[in-house]
């Protein structure tokens, strides 16, 4: 379709003016229609042999928009149809308005009319509902005149405890005053209306005594259902007659409420004070004597001691009532009361308010012990409620627990707080009994196996191990939670006692002599040996503890070992510096002249040596193995330092060898005396005592120039030597050039190998004494 065609709309261009004016999108319709057309008709056409085509398509294009015109047709005429029958429809919807609307016109009119004679009639009615009343109260006189007899014998009834038949008598009263309110509510009217106050002012004159006689005859059935365990074992027939009259009493209520509910149109009320709902009264009042003789129980001695003789009454008590309840109450009741399940309800109740009420108080740890004992265990065992005989009424009640969990947890916490604090007085307690027993002026007391121990371990042991037995009695959970206390004071005992044994080491360096610190070093090792049985008891604690709960209860758990650990050290430092005290006058006697002749002071060293290795057998393994381990290294380190001190510097071959000879002398005599710590099986990977036959190689070398591969030897057993150390030696052997001297310290300094791992330093404890340089100018006269 081209653009100019005259029949594309555009030959009347005033109508698609107006078009466009009424409807702006069919213009805008059109351009895009049109731009469309142009588009397509320029990509068709953009050669001129093409053309030749456009008569078909132009065919094409006609046979196209008619196709079109004529859809377009269709659909129109389809609403155009719709929009007919809608008007058809809603012409047939006025004339039947109008009709509708003319037949509620004639009502009215007709109803305006009536209306004179409905007003006519009211007179009538009111005679018809006085002519009633007066019906009623004629028909009623012989009862009215009789009721106050009626109520004057029902209260002698009831007073004599003749309960059935003061019932029988209420009931009577009570169904005549229903029949006349219902005679009157039905004489005064059309459904709807009601009684007006004055009647029911005077019908509630004549029956003034029924209200009272229900509160009597209740306050007399409920004293006898309070008073049910005592009279089960002597006369349960007022209990049976409590009983059948509650019966009574929910048959009424169950059938007044379904009549008045299942009643149409104009149905009766409901008597006054009814329901009345007596069996739930029944149960409420059996859970307050159940209270009651709870609060029988004295109360007078339940704390301290008093508490568990009070539960234990508690216990006796509710199983005598309860034994009660199931062979005698249980059948004086109705199946369907379930009368054991509602007394173990009840005194299921009155126990949770009382361990309540108990658990508030300020207890101590035995109360608390026998709250938590009776409450999980008791309670629950075959002597109170888990017998057999009451399994199946303790299925059919769901009590929950005495106590809520959140109560037990304080319940817990507040047992472990007060444990803690005595247990922290009597550690305290037993701390200052171990620093008096240091004091004494006698050798501490040894076991079966020789060696040394005091009171300390024991009491502390024993004190753990009760407790967590104690505490496994209520349950693992408090077993755990007392473990974790035992070791946090353990913790804190230890810190304490090595702040003691260091004030105690302080105490005797003031003073070395005093009579009193004669056995100061049997003592130090007394503690050690008494820190491995701590140490033994501490791991057997932990391995009691559960392994799910061990460190829940805090976020910091405690660390004994570490303390042990810190303890121990710290007491082996205490007794080596008293070695080190031991030893030290005789150590200026080494690598001197005298010694070199005559090999004193050796033996006076090796004599002191034994000697507290000696004392050392007194301590428990594996500290023995490590203060002989100690003290073999401290001998050494003392003994190359000596070395060090360059005292003895040799003058020629002679002295060198007579040097060599008498170190390797020294050393064969330390190892005699220390010949059983290489069996031990905790010698170290570097034995010190290996240390001075290499020295005294060193220093026996001939040839110097051999120096060179002697000192590579040297530092690859023992990395951590300096070249101070190297210097000195070749300084003692006194004959080693300045050239050997360079070429021995430059492979010293390119061959310095890292310290292995497990590697112990042993030069690194020997310090050398600074080196003093000659002085090299000449001197002058003063001026």
């Amino acid at each position: 379709m081209s653009a100019g065609d005259p029949k594309n709309g555009r030959d009347k261009p005033e109508d698609s003016l107006q078009v466009a004016q009424i409807w702006p999108e069919v213009e805008r319709a059109e351009c895009l229609a049109r731009g469309a057309a142009l588009k397509w008709a320029s990509g068709v056409f953009c050669r001129p042999e093409h053309l030749e085509r456009l008569s078909q398509y132009r065919k094409r294009e006609s046979q196209r928009t008619a196709s079109i015109h004529t859809r377009l047709k269709s659909m129109v005429q389809s609403y155009l149809e719709g929009v007919g029958w809608g008007l058809e429809q809603l012409r047939g919807a006025r004339g039947e308005l109008k009709e509708v609307s003319q037949a509620l016109k004639r009502a009215g009119l007709e109803s305006d009319g009536n209306t004179a004679g409905v007003k006519s009639l009211e007179r009538m009615r009111e005679v018809s509902v006085s002519h009633r009343q007066l019906l009623a109260a004629v028909s009623n006189l012989p009862r009215l005149y009789s009721v106050r007899s009626m109520v004057m014998e029902t209260e002698r009834l009831v007073e004599s405890r003749r309960l059935l038949e003061a019932h029988a008598r209420l009931m009577d009263l009570e169904r005549w005053q229903d029949d006349i309110l219902w005679q009157l509510y039905g004489a005064a009217g059309p459904a709807g209306s009601a009684l007006s106050p004055e009647e029911q002012e005077l019908v509630g004159r004549y029956f003034s005594g029924v209200g009272q006689l229900v509160d009597a005859l209740g306050k007399e059935l409920w004293a006898v259902v309070s008073s049910a365990l005592a009279l089960a074992r002597q006369n349960p027939t007022p209990f049976v007659s409590a009983v059948r009259i509650v019966e009574r009493e929910e048959a009424l209520d169950r059938a007044l409420l379904e009549e008045r509910g299942g009643a149409k149109g104009h149905s009766r009320p409901l008597p006054p004070g009814r329901p009345r709902c007596w069996r739930a009264s029944f149960f409420q009042v059996l859970e307050e004597a159940v209270s009651a003789r709870f609060r029988s129980v004295s109360y007078l001695h339940t704390r301290g001691p008093g508490l568990a003789g009070h539960l234990s009454a508690l216990q006796h008590g509710i199983m005598a009532d309860l034994a009660t309840v199931r062979h005698l109450l249980e059948h004086c009741v109705p199946p369907h009361y379930q009368l054991t399940a509602a007394y173990l309800r009840a005194s299921h109740h009155c126990l949770h308010a009382h361990l309540a009420q108990v658990s508030s108080w300020d207890l101590e740890s035995g109360e608390i012990f026998a709250v938590l004992n009776w409450v999980l265990h008791t309670y629950n065992s075959p002597d109170m409620m888990g017998q057999p005989e009451l399994e199946a009424e303790m299925e059919k009640v769901e009590l929950g627990p005495l106590i809520s969990t959140e109560g037990l947890e304080q319940l817990q916490n507040k047992y472990v707080q007060s444990v803690r604090k005595s247990v922290s007085e009597w550690m305290h307690k037993a701390l200052q009994v171990e620093l008096q027993d240091w004091q004494r002026d006698q050798e501490p007391d040894t076991d079966h196996e020789g060696f040394y121990l005091t009171s300390l371990p024991t009491i502390i042991t024993q004190m753990l191990e009760d407790n967590a037995r104690v505490a496994l009695m209520i349950g693992k959970s408090l077993r755990d939670q007392m473990i974790q206390m035992g070791l946090y004071e353990m913790e804190n005992l230890l810190n304490r006692f090595r702040e003691a044994l260091v004030e105690f080491g302080k105490e005797h360096r003031r003073d070395p002599s005093k009579d009193k610190n004669k056995f100061y070093l049997h003592y130090l090792l007394a503690s050690i040996s008494n820190c491995i049985i701590l140490k033994k008891s501490t791991v057997s604690l932990q391995q009691q503890q559960s392994s799910r709960s061990a460190g829940q209860f805090s976020r910091t758990p405690p660390n004994p070992l570490a303390a042990l650990d810190r303890a121990v050290r710290r007491a082996c430092r205490l007794v080596m510096d008293q070695l080190l005290l031991a030893l030290q006058p005789l150590l200026p006697g080494l690598m001197t002249r005298p010694w070199l002749v005559q090999g004193d002071p050796t033996p006076k060293l090796c004599s002191v040596l034994e000697l507290h290795l000696e004392l050392y057998g007194h301590v428990r393994p594996p500290c023995r193995e490590r203060l002989q381990e100690e003290a073999q290294w401290l001998l050494v380190v003392e003994y190359v330092r000596a070395l060090m001190q360059k005292k003895l510097v040799c003058r020629g071959a002679e002295e060198r060898r007579q040097l060599a000879q008498q170190v390797v002398q020294d050393n064969q005599q330390f190892r005699e005396i220390l010949h059983g710590l290489e069996g031990e099986g905790s010698v170290p990977e570097v034995n010190p005592l290996a240390l001075l036959p290499v020295l005294a190689d060193f220093i026996r070398l001939k040839d110097p120039n051999m120096l060179t591969l002697e000192v590579s030897g040297l530092a690859a057993k023992y990395p951590d030597i300096s070249e101070e150390h190297v210097c000195v030696l070749l300084d003692i052997r006194g004959d080693v050039s300045r050239d050997v001297r360079g070429a021995v310290l430059d492979l010293l300094e390119q061959s310095a190998p890292p310290l292995p791992a497990g590697y112990r330093p042993i030069f690194t404890d020997i310090l050398v004494p600074p080196s003093i340089m000659a002085f090299c100018l000449t001197t002058a006269k003063c001026a």
